[in-house]
Parts: structure tokens; sequence; C-alpha cells
């Protein structure tokens, strides 16, 4: 085995990102005992390092596959079992190649087949496989060269059209150093193209269309920070907006094979512009990709374009209250809920287990209820056909406020109780009907309460830990994100924290379990301090969820859907 090295490393995807010229590649060819990676074995490894046109190192050895050679591969590679028995076998050879080929691109000739052997031979080794970036001449070839120049994109066909140095002679390092010369020709073609970068290569490699290739352009002066990107069209409109980690990577993904919905490829054609927010992390980017939708409601997103159009349950404003359910809230209100459809039903789970009317008759506050109302067993009102006047009834609304609140759960104990009885019944389809309505109900009480409890803080501030050291910090206002940045490695945080609240956003207060924020914004936030690390720098009230509150409730409901599924 004969082979020179430089030092390796792994590449980030920012180096792939420079030029071709600087980027490192090892062309690797194979010799097998057959075509299945599974089954056949390596008797041969030939590959070349390259960077810049410039050859850094050779490595070939044969390799004892440790069975005989089909005479068809004899024929074919001229390599006979005779030449192998005093070569090294694959776990003595493998190390060494995984050695030379760290850090750069792994490039072969139809690569699927080369890399599936040498994945095959490490995981037999019992070795990792490295994280390589991996590129196949075959099908740049196929991709650069049109079919009149190319018939056939064989690596005989290809050295024959580039008159390479080396000629292919199934042999590993003649094939790898023939590969190299078609690889170096087929990139001058593409830097004609425009393509002057592993990424851009990686993006130029699908049949992406020209129109949409030529608007790349739209995401050359992005930054590589996280932010909020808005597709502009050609009146200045609103089309689409989006998150992003490195907004310069994730725009330029648009203009690439790597889009494949028909839907945004539609939408790149319209835009003209690609404005964009800097964000100090990814919290400030959802929340503001949230505020984005709401104000501009783009055609081509299907999320979070209307946040404010949610259903709530609500107490009616009469002397014998009614569950309604609509769009406005009041401080009693639960929800949000998304759907008008499962509000209605969680409304009437709650009238029937704290026993408030569904008839929808007005009732002066000196007349009675009931009179002329059928017992709930009969198909009736909840609140049975017993007269009450509006004092005897008030304990109804009463029990279903202290529910949404968290200030008492009896109902939710009195439907778990049922389960259980219908089940010893063996009434198993009404135990699993009162079952689903109980595990709806105790989840949108937890949604609800969860939600609340962040909103009621009048200001939090929070830290979450960055990867690498330092602080993203998060100054957060009745539920709104009001402020946010982050304090890097070494920079002592609390000064930050300070800059950060004097300069926060005023949150103007609005009579809601939300206090006016949106429920997409508010769930944002409290997912995020929920995250492992994440602490509470204050507070000026404490951050708690009601006691006897459906949280208490979840591992219930967690078995509940596993045995609804």
């Amino acid at each position: 085995m004969s082979a020179q090295n430089s030092t390796p490393r792994q590449l980030s995807f920012d180096e792939l990102d420079s030029p071709l010229r600087e980027t490192t590649f090892v062309v690797v060819d194979l010799e097998t005992t057959g075509s299945s990676a599974g089954e056949d074995a390596i008797t041969e490894i030939g590959a070349v390092k390259i960077r810049g046109g410039e050859v850094l190192g050779e490595l070939a050895t044969l390799v004892d596959p440790g069975r005989s050679i089909p005479p068809f591969i004899v024929e074919l590679t001229g390599i006979t079992s005779a030449m192998l028995i005093d070569a090294p076998r694959i776990e003595r050879v493998l190390p060494s190649f995984l050695e030379f080929a760290r850090g750069a691109v792994l490039v072969a000739h139809n690569a699927p087949f080369d890399i599936g052997f040498l994945k095959a031979a490490t995981a037999r080794c019992d070795l990792p496989w490295p994280p390589f970036q991996t590129l196949c001449t075959v099908k740049l070839a196929r991709r650069v060269l049109s079919r009149e120049e190319a018939p056939s994109v064989k690596l005989s066909a290809l050295s024959s059209l580039f008159q390479v140095h080396t000629q292919p002679t199934h042999r590993a390092l003649d094939d790898a150093r023939a590969t190299v010369d078609v690889l170096h020709a087929l990139l001058e073609r593409v830097g004609g193209l425009g393509v002057h970068s592993y990424a851009e290569l990686v993006d130029y490699l699908p049949n992406v269309s020209a129109a949409q290739r030529g608007k790349r352009g739209l995401a050359a002066d992005l930054p590589r920070t996280p932010g909020v990107y808005l597709f502009r069209g050609p009146s200045d409109e609103a089309l689409y907006v989006g998150t992003a980690v490195n907004l310069q990577r994730r725009v330029r993904g648009y203009f690439t094979g790597s889009e494949t919905r028909a839907r945004m490829k539609e939408m790149v054609a319209l835009a003209t512009r690609v404005d964009h927010v800097e964000c100090a992390h990814g919290l400030e980017a959802s929340v503001r990709e949230l505020r984005l939708l709401a104000a501009h409601a783009p055609p081509y997103n299907r999320r979070s374009k209307f946040p404010r159009r949610a259903w709530w349950i609500t107490l009616t404003d009469e002397p014998f209250p009614r569950l309604s359910v609509s769009r406005r809230a009041t401080p009693d209100s639960l929800g949000p809920f998304s759907s008008r459809t499962d509000a209605a039903d969680v409304a009437a789970t709650i009238a029937v287990e704290c026993r408030i009317r569904t008839c929808t008759k007005k009732i002066r506050h000196d007349r009675v209820h009931g009179a002329d109302c059928p017992d709930a067993v009969a198909g009736g009102c909840p609140a049975g056909s017993a007269p009450q006047s509006a004092e005897q009834y008030r304990s109804a609304p009463q029990a279903a406020v202290e529910l949404i609140r968290g200030l008492d759960d009896a109902a939710l104990h009195r439907l778990r109780d049922r389960v259980g009885e219908l089940g010893a019944a063996e009434l198993f389809e009404s135990a699993a009907r009162v079952r689903d309505r109980t595990a709806a109900l105790a989840a949108a009480l937890r949604r609800g309460q969860r939600l609340a409890a962040l909103a009621a803080i009048d200001e939090l501030v929070a830290a979450r830990p960055r990867e690498g050291g330092g602080w993203d910090l998060a100054v957060v206002r009745a539920g709104r994100l009001a402020s946010a940045g982050v304090a890097e490695r070494g920079v002592p945080p609390m000064p930050v924290v300070e800059m950060l609240t004097a300069a926060a956003e005023t949150v103007i207060d609005e009579p809601s379990p939300l206090r006016g924020t949106t429920a997409g914004e508010v769930g944002l936030i409290a997912s995020w301090l929920e995250q492992p690390g994440v602490r509470i720098v204050r507070t000026s009230q404490g951050y708690t969820e009601p006691a006897r509150g459906a949280g208490a409730w979840q591992e219930w409901c967690a078995l509940a859907r596993s045995a609804s599924a």
C-alpha cells in the first residue's frame, strides 16, 4: 500500500461555500468481486487527493477479499487471486483510507457504487462512516453535457471526449486518475455558468430552470445570520414570509433543485426582491415571522396568516348565562381553538359537568329557569327541569369559571371516574367516548391555562445558553416578546439585560385571557422557556400555573391518546 497525505479535517458548510479551487477533493475508485455491496468485497482501492488543480497525494492498494475472484472479474480487471495472497485485509486498509479522505469532498464516477461498497465495508469493520460531502461525476456529466456531445457518460467515453492524461484500465488508481481529469474538465464547464463553490455546485446539479436559477442574485447580499425573509412581487406585495438560521443559505435554496414544491417555484417566478430582518436568535425570528404573517397575509403562506381568528368559549352576559362559541374573548374565556367544532364539543362537555343551561331563550332576572326544559337525561337542558332563580343558578357558571381558571378540577375527576365505571360495566364504547371527551377538555384547559400563566406576567426576563457560550436573552411583557438580544461569550450578561429592558417595547393591555397577544406568539415563548437550560433572570410576578389546573392531567391525557390510537 502506498499513500501520501496532508493534515485532514472535516470541512464545515461555510468552508464548502468557498471557491472550488480552494476545496479539497479525494477522487476514489474501487475494484470489487461483483456488483453487490452487501455480498461482494473490495479487491483494490485507488484514490487521488487534489486541490486547486494540484495533486496533494495518492493512495493505492490491493485488498484481500477473503474469497476467490470470479473469472469474469479477472478478465475485466486483470486482478487474480494469486496477486492478492500477500495483500492486506480490508480492516487494515479502511482506517488509512478514511484518514486520507477525511476533511475532503469524496468524488467517484458512479458514486453510489463505490461509496456503497465503502460504507458496507466500514459497517462490517465496526467503523463509523464520516459525514463526507460527496460528488458523482456521472451525475455531473449528465447535467453539464448534452446527449449530442456525450451519448455515453461512461468513464472511457468521457476520457476520450476530454483527452485525459491517464486512460482508464479497470485498475483502481488509473481509473481514479482518469476521473480526476474528467472532474477538472467538468468543473471548467460549470465555472463558465457562474458555479464557483461546492455549495453552488450542489445547487446546480438538479435540473432547475434558467429563470429560477437566474434569481440567485436576490440572495447575494443577505447576511448569514438568523432572521426573517420576505419575498416581494412586482407590485411590492408580500408573497411569502419565512425564518432562517442562516438567511443567505435558506433563501438561496429557493433558486435550486432542493426546492421541489410547485407552489414555491411559482412564487419565485413572481419575486422581484427579498427583504429581511436580522434577529438576535431563533425565538425573535419566529415571533417576527408570526407578526409579519398577520400584517401581510402573504398568499403563498399556508399557516398562521390570521392569528386572531381563533374561537373562544365564553359565558354570555345575561341573568342566566350560557356558554357560547365566538371570536371575542373575555377574561374568563376558554381557548383559543382553531376549529369552531372542537370548541363547541368542549363547551358541551363543560355544560353537562357544570350544569349550565343549553336552552337559548332569554330569561329575565325575575323569572326562573327549568319549568319548560326536560332534564338532561331525557336529552334536554343540563341545568335540569327543576325551577331555579337567577341566584340559585349562579353556582353553575361559577363552577365553569373555576374549572377554566384552574381553581377546581372536580369536573375532570367526575369524568375520569365515569370512564372507570363504564369500563367496569363492560360498556367499552361508551367509556371510550367519555374518555375522549375528558382528554379533549383537559387538553383545552391545559393549553389555555399554560398560555394565560405566561400572559399574566407584566415583565419576565429569561436567558437561554448559546452553543459555544454566551446567552440568548428575551424580555417578555404580558405574553409578548418586547425585546431580544445576545450576550456573547465572555460578555457580562446583566448589563445587556438592563439595556434590553430599557429599550423594550411598551405593551398595551387588553381584557382577555392572553391580554391581547396572539396564542401563536405566547405559545412560541412558552415553548422556548421550557427548553433545557433556560433560566428566569427576573419576573414581576411568579411564573406559575394553577395548582388544580389541567397541568396535572397531562400524563392521564397521554395515556388516553395512546388508548384511542
